[in-house]
């Protein structure tokens, strides 16, 4: 063994003290708090300890009227003054009644300060001065806090939408208005208002379920593991029943959506369609429809069908991928640490997605605070031009434009660092992504290097080095980071491209030109067919890699070569065994999903006392179900590659060795039987 790829080994360290050095600056330049708290239009944070503003913790906007939607005053600030406030109001008022009051009723002007700029107690300055100056907003409709800003407490009555019950207010401006007026902003607002409802009726029933959620997991681990026992001594009995298993679970699968449908009949309002309710919060309500239930039905009919036709053709070759796979297993159970090395890849990834992710916040809020001008005059020209607060009232700017403001407008800078914060953000996705393949690559070599020493070994298990995934893991470490790294880039600079070319899509989404959205399709399906292919041919340069201890343009060319000599194996063992395990990791997520249907839906009499009451039991159903086929899909891709593996290696036995004395053939007995030509040579002992 040598290094290899060593010039892309200094880079890649290089990369990553240059990583190490872009975090430490975006900390201390980025302020998370800007995330945390909203800004008023002095540029100060609500809510913030230790300041004037620390009981003052939700926004208030003056004149909502000038916000087109929540997408707007929460990303690209409404103009209008913006204060902090320590409560929203609750009633209608206007300045205009409060000022005319005042006198014989104080608390309403004590009320209505409040809402006014800080230090602002001159009720006698008439109604045009300060709605010109912006001292105090006109009006003020009773609102609540989401997002810690203030917005309308919008309803529906009756079909009619409604503020507090009433359909006008009073604008302070001498107009009566109608609250349909807000409906453009409303509708947002309510959009993300019930969206928040059905969050927090979600994050209830995590609450409450998390216990029998890590229940469900850990029987997923536990039939995973035993899955892969098994498979050392019934891999062809236990795949047999995994397929007609997951045909069973389909099989009950449409009966129950063909009992729900027929159950439904005649009932008042069932034979309703999606489109005619609409969307609706309360999922229940489309399982009340025989549409939904029949919709269901045949996408299962037609699952199953594909699956029973599959099984129909590739029976033969089932038949022979089973046998790789008994020897599979086998490696697995003489190396059965390998099993728990997905943790390690886990923890690798999980600490450079954190790791992104800080970097990425610090980096957002990294600029300092801008202000513009904000008029009230549209011919102003000095209308969202910058500004300095401090000197902005000895300017010509208020002559000129009056009731002209200096007020926060976002985060940002003018210094080097400042400007090139986006292309900081890119090389920060980019290293992401460059790391997590990376660690991605160093789990493939390592487990390929554990499972080539078994086949090598010529007498099994007696010639198994001690500790072989240890053993591999340490010589990827040490002689192949490099050549690691060098396929990882690969990946992520096609990663980096793709991704480049969906925020382009998302941009141009609004376009009408035909020409460019067909092209952009074009380039995203060529870049993720390109990924495809080369996260394939990467995977087998590191199982070359982890063999012969060669840099990474020699084993990709080699493997490559090898596989394309045997592609109708490749076809036949690689494809039907990934068909396998994807069937195994169905029947694990289907059997747990529908033991966890049975006991949400207190349907199992044993249990039904100590489900918990949910306000969706889908919740907990589907976060079982994706985390166990998350669960079987980490150990069964131990298997994959192990299979994978043996598959190369075999191929390169038959090239490199005849049977005969002088140059025997390594794989087992049992394998050799079913694949190979010529007659075994026996061992010796």
């Amino acid at each position: 063994r040598r290094c290899t790829d060593i010039i892309c080994c200094v880079i890649f360290i290089v990369v990553i003290l240059g990583y190490i050095a872009l975090g430490v600056v975006a900390w201390v330049h980025g302020d998370p708090r800007k995330v945390i708290y909203p800004t008023d239009s002095y540029g100060q944070f609500c809510g913030q300890r230790d300041t004037l503003n620390e009981n003052k913790t939700i926004l208030f906007y003056f004149n909502l009227l000038k916000c087109a939607s929540p997408v707007v005053l929460i990303n690209l600030q409404c103009p209008t003054t913006q204060l902090c406030v320590s409560k929203c109001p609750d009633r209608f008022a206007t300045y205009a009644d409060v000022q005319a009051s005042y006198r014989y009723r104080p608390d309403q002007w004590n009320y209505f300060r409040q809402f006014c700029k800080p230090g602002f107690n001159n009720p006698r300055k008439s109604v045009a001065q300060v709605l010109r100056d912006e001292d105090c907003p006109s009006m003020i409709v009773p609102s609540r806090p989401f997002l810690k800003r203030c917005f309308p407490d919008f309803s529906t009555k009756n079909g009619v939408l409604t503020v507090a019950n009433q359909t006008t207010f009073k604008d302070g401006r001498g107009k009566t208005r109608n609250v349909t007026d807000l409906r453009e902003a409303a509708n947002g607002i309510n959009i993300v208002l019930d969206a928040r409802s059905v969050g927090m009726k979600i994050f209830e029933d995590y609450a409450i379920s998390w216990y029998w959620i890590l229940i469900g997991l850990f029987i997923a681990m536990m039939l995973s593991l035993l899955f892969l026992v098994l498979l050392r001594f019934t891999a062809g009995v236990l795949f047999w029943i995994f397929i007609f298993g997951v045909i069973g679970i389909i099989g009950y699968g449409i009966w129950h959506c063909y009992w729900e449908y027929d159950h439904l009949k005649g009932i008042p309002g069932s034979d309703l369609t999606v489109y005619d309710i609409g969307f609706q919060t309360d999922f229940k309500v489309y399982l009340q429809l025989r549409q939904t239930w029949l919709a269901f039905m045949i996408i299962l009919c037609g699952v199953e069908v594909i699956i029973i036709l599959m099984l129909i053709f590739l029976r033969n070759r089932i038949r022979i991928a089973i046998a790789l796979l008994e020897e599979g297993s086998r490696a697995i159970g003489y190396i059965m640490s390998t099993l728990f090395y997905p943790i390690v890849t886990f923890l690798l990834i999980a600490i450079c997605i954190s790791y992104w992710a800080v970097t990425a916040v610090f980096l957002a809020t990294s600029g300092e605070p801008v202000y513009k001008v904000m008029a009230n005059q549209t011919l102003c020209k000095y209308a969202n031009l910058t500004c300095d607060p401090e000197t902005f009232n000895t300017t010509n700017v208020t002559k000129l434009c009056p009731g002209a403001q200096c007020t926060f407008a976002f985060y940002g800078g003018e210094s080097l660092y400042h400007k090139y914060i986006f292309i900081f953000q890119l090389a920060n996705a980019f290293v992401f992504l460059w790391l997590v393949n990376f660690a991605i690559a160093l789990g493939q070599c390592t487990l390929a290097g554990a499972f080539a020493s078994y086949y090598w070994a010529y007498r099994k298990p007696s010639d198994i080095p001690l500790w072989p995934l240890f053993s591999s893991f340490g010589r990827a470490i040490r002689y192949h980071t490099g050549s690691l790294a060098f396929g990882a880039l690969i990946i992520a600079i096609v990663q980096l491209i793709r991704v480049i070319l969906e925020y382009l899509d998302h941009k141009l989404k609004g376009t009408q030109n035909s020409f460019t959205r067909f092209l952009l399709g074009c380039l995203k399906c060529c870049f993720w067919l390109l990924e495809k292919v080369l996260k394939f041919v990467n995977r087998n340069a590191y199982i070359m890699i982890a063999i012969y201890g060669k840099n990474f343009c020699t084993s990709a060319k080699e493997a490559f070569y090898l596989l394309m000599r045997n592609v109708v194996r490749v076809a036949v063992l690689d494809k039907v065994t990934d068909f396998l395990l994807f069937l195994g990791k169905i029947l694990v997520a289907g059997g747990v999903g529908v033991l966890a249907f049975f006991f949400f839906t207190q349907r199992i009499p044993v249990f039904a006392q100590e489900v918990p009451m949910l306000n969706y039991y889908w919740v907990p159903l589907l976060t079982v179900i994706i985390g166990s086929y998350l669960v079987a899909h980490g150990f069964f891709s131990v298997y994959a590659m192990c299979v994978d593996t043996l598959f190369l290696c075999f191929c390169e036995d038959l090239e490199r060795n005849d049977g005969s004395t002088a140059k025997p053939y390594f794989m087992s007995a049992s394998l050799h039987r079913i694949l190979g030509k010529k007659k075994l040579s026996p061992k010796k002992a």
